[in-house]
């Protein structure tokens, strides 16, 4: 089968491997679409394990099944457990949760060793994926007929979101800072204008700031020309309640600590590049709350299949780009530059 190999952004190459052979209880995915995160193009961050096979958006259809086959939601729940079957549609999750440590117990899911540590095999940019038996029990999730392949590559992003804001309790009403609109950056405008927050975007990219426009920001400000004075001047001469920072920059971080009102709350979604220095002063008497948020638990990627589901959140129109598997060194490009692209996602090459 063809699998993309990532050895750095500027250097991904087409290789053959045979298929995966699954065991009991795993399943073969024929990949219909997989995302290019952001994390993906991290290069900082990827290389440092390359060579290797990327990809954890991925959406497709039961190619092989193994015996004693099901499916189910976790251990605190009573639903039913139902059988896969050749041909299911399927979204896949690569991080799972065991459901037995103490993490879980606490329902502290995205603290699990397992969920950090576990992975399907080799990666979304692979024509077939094997998908371990915990993945398929806990993080194989049926696609409704409303969701296409495409769509789905946008759920494990989504649940992402989910997870970050679910930490935040945001409130209608409170002003939201969302620094950088790309894709997380909208998936959070779009989650917080459902709450009825006022949702305030900034980005260095004029194109980005007016999707950040499209999707229901109520306003933006080019990161290039931000101040404090200039969010006070949209925002009722107020800093903002809540600052949720999409960008991986030091200029980022500087800003969101500026910019976040009393007893307010600053949520990196992003991951920093550079070691944070804070003015610990500040954020004493002022009282901020620094949280960080990292991956989704099963229950975050059903409530974004819903959100998906229903159009609440619009996933369709944020799908900018698409490349066949063969050309995903272009797809690289187009997301790691990321001029006039949202989400670029991969296919098979049949499909392109």
């Amino acid at each position: 089968m063809k699998i993309a190999v990532y050895y750095s952004n500027d250097d991904i190459r087409i290789e053959d491997r045979p298929k995966p052979r699954i065991a009991d209880g795993e399943i073969l995915v024929k990949m219909k679409a997989s995302g290019i995160c952001g994390t993906d193009v991290m290069q900082w961050y990827r290389i440092k394990k390359a060579p290797r096979v990327l990809g954890h958006e991925m959406a497709g259809e039961i190619d092989e099944l193994g015996t004693d086959i099901s499916r189910s939601s976790h251990p605190f729940t009573h639903s039913p457990i139902h059988p896969f079957k050749l041909g299911d549609r399927v979204f896949v999750s690569h991080h799972v949760p065991c459901y037995k440590c103490s993490h879980c117990v606490q329902r502290n899911y995205t603290a699990c060793e397992s969920l950090h540590t576990g992975n399907y095999d080799p990666g979304g940019f692979s024509e077939f994926i094997r998908v371990p038996k915990e993945n398929v029990k806990y993080g194989t999730f049926l696609l409704p007929d409303e969701i296409t392949f495409a769509d789905a590559t946008m759920i494990e992003p989504l649940g992402c979101v989910v997870a970050g804001q679910k930490q935040l309790g945001l409130k209608k009403g409170q002003s939201v800072l969302v620094i950088g609109s790309g894709v997380s950056g909208i998936l959070h405008i779009q989650l917080a204008e459902m709450k009825k927050a006022k949702v305030i975007a900034t980005d260095i990219n004029e194109y980005k700031l007016n999707k950040a426009l499209e999707f229901g920001a109520d306003h933006v400000i080019n990161a290039r020309e931000y101040s404090v004075n200039k969010l006070k001047s949209i925002n009722d001469n107020r800093l903002a309640d809540v600052v949720i920072v999409c960008a991986s920059s030091k200029q980022a971080v500087d800003n969101a600590v500026d910019s976040v009102e009393r007893k307010g709350k600053i949520l990196f979604f992003a991951v920093p590049q550079n070691e944070l220095i804070l003015p610990s002063l500040r954020l004493w008497r002022d009282e901020i709350t620094l949280l960080f948020s990292y991956g989704a638990a099963p229950d975050d990627l059903k409530k974004a299949i819903e959100l998906i589901k229903s159009n609440r959140i619009n996933v369709g129109k944020m799908i900018t780009h698409r490349v066949a598997l063969s050309h995903i060194g272009e797809g690289f490009k187009l997301a790691s530059e990321s001029k006039t692209s949202l989400k670029v996602i991969v296919v098979p090459d049949s499909d392109a």
